[in-house]
């Protein structure tokens, strides 16, 4: 009996001395002591690596046990490249979080090009951004403003890649105005697109307003070398937000900009497309997201810091000084189902966009 009594008490005592180490571990932060990379799918200096850094600065303060966090730049095929390796490769342990640009319309256009599936992704918030159209005042025969475009003789667009969603919506909005114009893509960021702008190779792009405020104005505009023409709004499939920043120097969102030289509102197929587009990546031109299957405690944790993130003054002034406004990122608890609801477009439409990609203007 005693022996029998002394078996019993031994593990009672291990027990209740591992006890305390036991609480202490479940009561640690899912990120103490971690490392988080954040992967920006475009290269470095352009307006998703502005933002996204200026995102990581932040952000690590906010998440629970303050892990470190460093930045990866992944680019190439517009944003496609580093979208797939988070995807395929990256670590499902929540240390690797995408700041992806573009991701969601690519993916509702050309759902085959994703090697896994864009919508089986963790999505932790999403970030609506204006794009701000911009041409050179040499473009002949010399633009006075923006409404000069409609006389231009000479415009050489820029791009990406045929099938990014930049390239389709400066196409969409050029021809819905019937502009004459010689399209030369293939830059591999917004940065040697802008320097091809300034060498006078192009003469006609379009920029995220991070990039637009913090390089384009104070490097391009505010030396009388371009000007602004029109920007895309937020649309959230009945209604366009005014963006303020732009609205204040009279540059009108494209749809005010079109009534304006045209004297009637857009119609059309074209029209349909444009914003059908402006719902899904104007709206969602950021995503902040996980690959498949990560814990959802990360999950979580990247959500709670998201919402502090959104309050935090200190990023706010550094936001509107580089920026120009203050980037919002929206999340919750059910933004998993609000995004794969968002990433379905109507079959036409989808199709339009294939040939459109397949037939640019002829050179």
């Amino acid at each position: 009996m005693r022996r029998h009594a002394a078996c019993f008490v031994f593990p009672l005592v291990a027990a209740l001395a591992a006890a305390p180490d036991v609480a202490s571990a479940q009561s640690d932060p899912f990120y103490k002591g971690k490392r988080v990379t954040l992967l920006i799918n475009f290269a470095a200096g352009g307006p998703a690596d502005i933002e996204g850094r200026l995102f990581a600065r932040h952000f690590g303060k906010h998440v629970d046990g303050a892990p470190n966090i460093i930045v990866q730049n992944r680019d190439g095929a517009g944003g496609l490249v580093g979208t797939n390796y988070l995807g395929e490769l990256g670590p499902r342990d929540g240390t690797m979080v995408g700041y992806l640009t573009a991701a969601a319309w690519n993916y509702v256009i050309e759902p085959a090009a994703y090697r896994v599936d864009f919508s089986s992704y963790e999505f932790v918030a999403y970030q609506p951004v204006n794009v701000i159209y911009y041409m050179r005042v040499d473009t002949p025969p010399g633009m006075k403003d923006g409404a000069g475009i409609m006389r231009a003789t000479g415009l050489v667009a820029g791009g990406l890649a045929a099938d990014s969603s930049k390239d389709l919506l400066i196409r969409l909005t050029l021809d819905m105005l019937g502009v004459s114009y010689k399209y030369v893509t293939g830059f591999r960021s917004s940065a040697p697109a802008r320097l091809a702008l300034q060498r006078g190779e192009i003469n006609f792009f379009s920029e995220s307003s991070p990039s637009y405020f913090g390089v384009v104005e104070p490097s391009i505009v505010k030396k009388g070398e371009a000007v602004a023409v029109w920007y895309d709004p937020i649309y959230d499939g009945n209604n366009f937000a005014p963006f303020k920043p732009m609205d204040s120097q009279g540059v009108p969102g494209f749809q005010d900009f079109y009534r304006k030289v045209k004297g009637t509102a857009p119609s059309g197929q074209l029209w349909d497309v444009y914003r059908t587009n402006l719902a899904v990546d104007a709206a969602m031109l950021r995503t902040v997201v996980l690959p498949p299957g990560s814990p959802p405690a990360a999950l979580e944790a990247l959500r709670r810091a998201t919402e502090r993130l959104n309050g935090d003054q200190e990023f706010a002034q550094e936001a509107q000084k580089a920026l120009q406004f203050v980037p919002h990122y929206v999340t919750g608890g059910d933004l998993n189902a609000r995004v794969r609801r968002t990433l379905v477009v109507r079959p036409e439409i989808r199709k339009f966009v294939t040939d459109y990609i397949k037939n640019p203007p002829k050179q």
